[in-house]
This record gives structure tokens, C-alpha cells and sequence, in this order.
């Protein structure tokens, strides 16, 4: 076994009854775009372990509350067990399953499988975060152009649709639930006919169909299957289920596209946040142009 990485051996050595020379193997998991995550054999036992950079407080995560959050979701049977939450570090218990590819959650065993998993995260009692997305990509605006980042000119295009979304939610504002913000599919792990969700890093008191719509479109859900997630998610499907799901997809590509303008100024890791944010701007503006997007706001506003 190769030595640890000294920020990964000190937050073993932080885990009372842990020493690092407990470890029987580790590995670092791929994939991640804001921390470091390794899967670490220690005694008995497999976890993984995160390591978070303090900056990363700056794009509004809170790691008490994201302990919080986790903790939360193991109760309620979607989330690992959390074990420790040493300084710059969570540590939860490795789960067995195995990430969704995009194209099987068109299936409707697998997406009634983690809508299961998200009605019951939404359940769950309040935690104390919250997560106000059209506050947020101005937050994100702001502290860019704090480090010297330059604005893209698809913010205010995108600022303006998002104005329009905001005044027709106003009247009639979704009930708050305990959201995961972040439903990209390597955060789904499939083990049998269960999901599990990880990563709860971003989760907060919000609007529901924030979740949904975030979950849509990450995962390029066509219409066929963002009808299916509306009837596993209420059942019954109105017209306003389908304008407030439609009017949040392109919040949370506003979202995603502020948080890579945001990342240009914090992050360390090789990933191109540039191109990131671009093309969730580009498919925000799409959306927003979709001939039903004026339809959207009337029927939110016909609901309220």
C-alpha cells in the first residue's frame, strides 16, 4: 500500500480509536468536481472519507449543516451512516451500490426507485440550512466578480428569466422541505432495488420541484420520463405540477452555470468550470425559449 496523503492520514488520525497505521487499503474515487473522496479500509470497515476545501464555504456550503443533512438521511434509510466530521473532513460508511448511468433512469423500476429515495429525504424533519436559488446565483455573481472573474453577458439574460420565474412562484410559494440540491447520477447508488443518496453538501430547506427539476435536467430526462417523475413523485399530474417542474429545470442550469463562474475563483482542481458554466447557460436560455416557458408562468400564476 502506497502512503496516505498527509491531509487524508490527519483527518484518520482525528477519528477517536483511529490510527493510520489501521488502514488495510484505500483508494481515491473519481469523479467529484469540488473535494477529494476516498474510499478507506480501516479495522473492520470500509468508509469514505472526504476532504473539503475551507473555500468551498464561499459557494454557501456548510459542512455542520451538510453533517446535519447526512445524518438525517441515514435515519430516514437513503443516506450512509455518518461516522465523524473531523475538521475538513466527513466520514461516512461505504455503501455498496453502484452509480446510475443517465440512460437507465429513464427505466421505470430504477426512477421509481430514487424517487422512492427523494420523497422520503424530503420527509425528513427540518434541518437548518436553507437553500434560496434565486438569492444564490446572485451570491455566486457577487463573489466572482469579488476575485476578478468576469460576468458572463448570459448572467443578466438568464437574471431576467429568472425574475419572471420568481414573481409567478411568489403568490402561491411550495411548502419548504428538506432538499438535496445536487441530483447529478453519481449521486444516486443503486444496491438491489434500493437508492441511496450521497452527498449532501448543498442541502437546505427549499422548494421541492427545485429537486425535482434539478434531477431532470442533470440527467437529461426527455419528456417521456420527466412525465413519469411527476407521477411516481404525486401521482395525479396537473398542469401545475408540469409548469413548476419546467420553470426549475432552468433554475437549476442558472445554478449549475453560476456555481462554475463561482468555481473559477476558488477551485483548484483540473476540471474546465469555464465550458461548464457555458453550456448551462446556453441550455438555460434554450429552456427559457421553449414555446410552453410563457404557458409555465400562467399556469403557476392560475394555480396561486
Amino acid at each position: 500500500m502506497s502512503e496516505l496523503p498527509a491531509d487524508l492520514a490527519a483527518a484518520i488520525e482525528a477519528v477517536p480509536g483511529w490510527r493510520v497505521g489501521a488502514v488495510r487499503d484505500f483508494s481515491e474515487l473519481t469523479g467529484g468536481i469540488t473535494n477529494r473522496n476516498f474510499k478507506v479500509e480501516i479495522g473492520e470497515g470500509t468508509f469514505v472519507v472526504r476532504l473539503v476545501d475551507p473555500d468551498t464555504s464561499l459557494l454557501g456550503i456548510d459542512r455542520a449543516a451538510e453533517e446535519e443533512a447526512g445524518r438525517a438521511a441515514a435515519v430516514a434509510g437513503v443516506g450512509p451512516e455518518v461516522v465523524a466530521a473531523p475538521p475538513g473532513a466527513l466520514i461516512t460508511k461505504f455503501v455498496d451500490g453502484t452509480p446510475i448511468p443517465q440512460e437507465d433512469l429513464r427505466r421505470e423500476d430504477v426512477l421509481a426507485s430514487v424517487v422512492r429515495s427523494v420523497r422520503a429525504f424530503h420527509a425528513c424533519p427540518p434541518i437548518s440550512s436553507t437553500f434560496p436559488v434565486f438569492r444564490i446565483v446572485e451570491r455566486y455573481r457577487d463573489l466572482a466578480a469579488s476575485r476578478g472573474v468576469a460576468i458572463p453577458s448570459a448572467y443578466g439574460d438568464v437574471h431576467a428569466v429568472a425574475d419572471r420565474i420568481e414573481a409567478a412562484l411568489a403568490p402561491a410559494p411550495m411548502p419548504l422541505a428538506t432538499c438535496h440540491n445536487d441530483f447529478l447520477n453519481a449521486n444516486f447508488l443503486l444496491e438491489g432495488d434500493h437508492t441511496w443518496i450521497v452527498d449532501y453538501e448543498y442541502a437546505g430547506m427549499g422548494d421541492p420541484y427545485f429537486d425535482l427539476g434539478n434531477l431532470s435536467i442533470n440527467n437529461g430526462l426527455g419528456p417521456e420520463a420527466q412525465e413519469l417523475l411527476l407521477e411516481l413523485y404525486f401521482g395525479d399530474v396537473r398542469d401545475g405540477h408540469r409548469a413548476r417542474h419546467g420553470l426549475m429545470r432552468i433554475m437549476s442550469d442558472f445554478r449549475e452555470a453560476m456555481w462554475g463562474v463561482a468555481q473559477q475563483a476558488l477551485s483548484t482542481l483540473e476540471f474546465d468550470y469555464v465550458d461548464y458554466a457555458d453550456r448551462h447557460f446556453d441550455r438555460s436560455l434554450a429552456s427559457a425559449a421553449d414555446p410552453r416557458f410563457e404557458a409555465w408562468l400562467d399556469d403557476v400564476a392560475a394555480a396561486a
